[in-house]
């Protein structure tokens, strides 16, 4: 089948570009039909830990105890973690190690797209760069491995861009079309031209003056940092030696006597957790899935979370860079905001060093130290399989060709689109929360759904959220525990992505968080004030809600028209119908005659409780109001309550209380 498309793609494109297309994909499907004739041959791959996952202390024990290692990966992104699963399905004896938590670094922190790269192949098209070709049509070789091993946390995405001029829509047609060539047998879904008025239908937020059309294209998106740990889940599961938390202080080396120079033999490595130092002596080699400083240009992306803007739940828009914003978005609609470090590399090998490699790159020092740097999220797999063949040939190990092409993932076994139904059907969760843990464990949902507590309620039988409007539940810290979660950020940033999601809900749901943790690890109060302390700091700095927690204080200015205060003081008094100059969860359950959880409705009070008295003042509330008006805050429930309430809505049936647009 992809012969059969090289060759009528050969046929439509003509001359070299295309003769090069053609060549590419029959060498393509040559290797891949000779490594999938070698996979098969060797016949299934043995997983010694199927059915239960070691602990964390017993990795550990693994690592000090096991006299030798063929393979030592230090660092546990995604391709540390590619490295550490392909290097042990070639039977070679496996370790990992990694000083914070597994995908702690940029490999939780992506656009969550697989992409070949659309810009890369225009540049290859216009430059007549095969380089640049290659590396397009390798990423989308990967980006069809990756749909496929871990069909739950990832899925193919539609992106629609806007067109503005007239001449760009036929030349960005021709240039999607051609990405849809060089896909060949791994194209998603063929693209297509969008007219305005459908566009427009779409995102009705987009500029209309001089909107000319829209082309829809297919990419893959994925949750990244739960796919670096399945891939490191993986690895754990056919018998590498996995630790997070575990630092390298230094690398140890003796001298070969063949040669008489110094080859990496070792490291001493550090419990971050206990503080307690253990040895590893290796005779073979250590892959270090690291970036190195000196060969390193970074380039840093910033990414948001928005609320409230209207958009099918199943497109995605594309807007350029440099462009002008098609909506506008106010500091209030930004629930949580990140930033990821991607590592652009110069070849240490190469005789010009400032030149940027737009792939990746793999180095092999004089000690035997084996590096790669680079590259990106969708190719992880095939760098991985390049570094342990360096590995390999650098101290001659014995060990066949890679098998982690088409190797299921950690929960994509037993996965199937429908396989929420059955945890609606058999253990009683929420709708909601069943497509949940099918998105986010795969076949493993089971063991989570096992574990979730009974509600005391009718329905749902069992599964307690969290918090109210996020599906997840408290049985998932539990289960992150088993996969390795040490700290409450480990949790909220990297099990769940609560706190990529929505920092305020993220802050709310962290004591109950500790507290199961802490039941679990046997953590003294003091350590639970740490962890508590520590994850929100990490919400506070890294995740945008010191900004978010900005938008609103008791300095916060009143600038409110007089008509203005006089319309919410109305509002106010609606639910302080003693006047007291303040309400209470009290009074607006009163007014509201309907059942709200009385958590959730603290939690609304809270969000504008400057003092927290426990109360919400007239002065207070003024002040949110202002600051919806200016644009500061976009999605304060209380706000959204009151207001639905003094426009008289079906008060007999309960009252939303998301965290999404509106609140003026």
């Amino acid at each position: 089948m992809a012969f059969r498309k090289a060759v009528k793609g050969t046929l439509i494109g003509g001359g070299a570009v295309a003769a090069a297309f053609g060549l590419s994909q029959f060498f393509e499907y040559r290797r891949n039909q000779a490594r999938l004739a070698y996979v098969e041959a060797e016949g299934p791959l043995k997983r010694p830990f199927e059915d239960r996952l070691p602990t964390r202390q017993e990795q550990l024990a693994v690592l000090q105890n096991t006299p030798e290692f063929d393979v030592l990966v230090v660092g546990g992104g995604a391709t540390g973690s590619g490295c550490a699963l392909d290097a042990v399905t070639r039977n070679l004896k496996t370790a990992l190690v990694e000083r914070s938590d597994f995908s702690s670094g940029t490999s939780s922190r992506s656009t969550k797209l697989i992409h070949g790269g659309v810009r890369y192949l225009q540049k290859a098209i216009m430059n007549l760069d095969y380089e640049q070709y290659m590396m397009v049509k390798e990423a989308l070789h990967e980006r069809a491995n990756l749909l496929e091993i871990a069909p739950h946390l990832s899925a193919p995405l539609p992106i629609m861009l806007p067109v503005y001029k007239w001449w760009q829509l036929p030349y960005y047609w021709a240039g999607i079309k051609m990405y849809d060539l060089v896909a060949g047998s791994h194209c998603l879904k063929s693209s297509y031209i969008l007219s305005k008025s459908k566009a427009l239908e779409l995102f009705p937020m987009l500029k209309k003056d001089k909107l000319v059309g829209a082309i829809v294209y297919y990419d893959g998106q994925h949750n990244d940092s739960r796919m670096n740990l399945a891939i490191a889940l993986a690895a754990a599961r056919h018998g590498a030696a996995i630790a997070n938390y575990t630092e390298v202080v230094r690398l140890l080396k003796k001298t070969d006597p063949d040669t008489g120079k110094e080859r990496v033999s070792g490291a001493r490595c550090r419990d971050v957790i206990t503080g307690k130092s253990h040895t590893h002596s290796h005779a073979h080699t250590h892959t270090v899935a690291l970036e190195l400083i000196k060969c390193l240009v970074i380039n840093i992306n910033l990414h948001i979370t928005v609320a409230g803007i209207p958009s099918p739940p199943t497109l995605q828009l594309s807007v350029s860079v440099g462009s002008s914003l098609l909506f506008s978005v106010r500091r209030g609609d930004v629930l949580a905001a990140w930033s990821g470090i991607r590592p652009l590399v110069t070849d240490p090998n190469s005789k010009d060093t400032q030149s940027i490699c737009r792939n990746h790159v793999v180095s092999v020092s004089s000690s035997g130290l084996v590096t790669i740097a680079g590259g990106k999220w969708t190719t992880y797999r095939s760098m991985a399989e390049e570094t342990i063949d360096a590995a390999i040939k650098e101290h001659k190990l014995t060990a066949g060709p890679s098998r982690t092409m088409g190797l299921l993932l950690e929960g994509g076994k037993d996965w199937t689109p429908t396989l929420y139904i059955r945890l609606v059907q058999d253990y009683g969760l929420e709708n909601e929360v069943a497509q949940h843990l099918a998105a986010t464990y795969g076949g493993r949902a089971f063991e989570v759904a096992k574990m979730a507590q009974v509600t005391g309620k009718r329905w749902p039988i069992v599964g307690k959220r969290l918090v109210s409007e996020f599906p997840y539940i408290e049985s998932e810290v539990i289960y992150a525990i088993k996969e390795y979660a040490c700290t409450a950020i480990d949790v909220i940033a990297r099990r769940t992505r609560l706190g990529f999601l929505n920092v305020q809900a993220a802050d709310e749901a962290l004591p109950r968080i500790v507290e199961i943790m802490a039941k679990q690890l046997d953590w003294s109060e003091q350590k639970k004030t740490e962890e508590l302390e520590a994850a929100k700091q990490f919400l506070y700095q890294e995740m945008g809600y010191r900004a978010r927690s900005e938008q609103l204080t008791k300095t916060s200015e009143i600038t409110l028209a007089p008509q203005e205060v006089a319309r919410y003081k109305k509002r106010f008094y609606k639910f302080d119908k003693e006047s007291k100059g303040f309400i209470t969860t009290l009074d607006v359950q009163q007014v509201l005659e309907v059942s709200i959880d009385e958590n959730a409705l603290h939690e609304i009070l809270n969000e504008v409780d400057l003092n927290k008295n426990g109360q919400v003042e007239l002065d207070e509330f003024l002040q949110l109001m202002s600051a919806v008006q200016r644009g500061q805050i976009s999605d304060s429930r209380l706000a959204i309550l009151m207001k639905t309430v003094e426009e008289g809505l079906d008060l007999r049936g309960p009252v939303s209380v998301d965290r999404s647009g509106g609140g003026v």
